[in-house]
């Protein structure tokens, strides 16, 4: 009896942990039993005090904010695709943008948005690494400071 009371509770306690989160005074906490490995997200573009939430619309407060739009190249799914649309901001420096980050950079392809995954430095000076989630492969160029248009702070669905 006393065995089955331990296996029973053992089961309940694997079911609960492997619904994957854990909610403690209304913050929602990931639960590491049973998820993934931790990956590289976005810098914290927007602090909590910056967005407000009403009834009826919810005000970001971001300076010089852009407005980006996507093509169907499945190279950002499940994050972005084309029915996705997103605010940017351009960064100031190289220093502010982080692995993780989502960033829209000018390309002889044209704009291309994928993900940070790598900042170096080489004789010219600081790069970025990009690779679109969806992607087996990283982009093959260095993207410069220089060819950034923004950061991607919020998506839209």
């Amino acid at each position: 009896m006393r065995l089955s009371i331990i296996v029973l509770l053992s089961i309940v306690t694997i079911l609960i942990f492997s619904l994957g989160v854990v909610s403690v005074a209304e913050k929602q906490i990931p639960s590491s039993f049973m998820s993934g490995k931790e990956l590289s997200s976005p810098n914290d573009w927007i602090k909590e005090e910056e967005i407000k939430v009403f009834n009826n619309r919810v005000t970001i407060y971001v300076n010089d904010p852009t407005w980006a739009s996507f093509t169907n190249t499945n190279s950002m799914d499940p994050f972005i695709d084309e029915t996705s649309n997103a605010i940017q901001i351009s960064p100031k420096s190289p220093e502010m943008i982080k692995v993780g980050d989502v960033i829209s950079y000018r390309s002889s392809y044209g704009t291309i948005i994928h993900r940070v995954i790598e900042v170096n430095e080489d004789k010219e000076g600081v790069y970025f690494k990009v690779k679109g989630d969806n992607n087996a492969y990283p982009d093959s160029q260095k993207v410069r400071f220089d060819e950034i248009i923004g950061v991607v702070v919020a998506v839209v669905y």
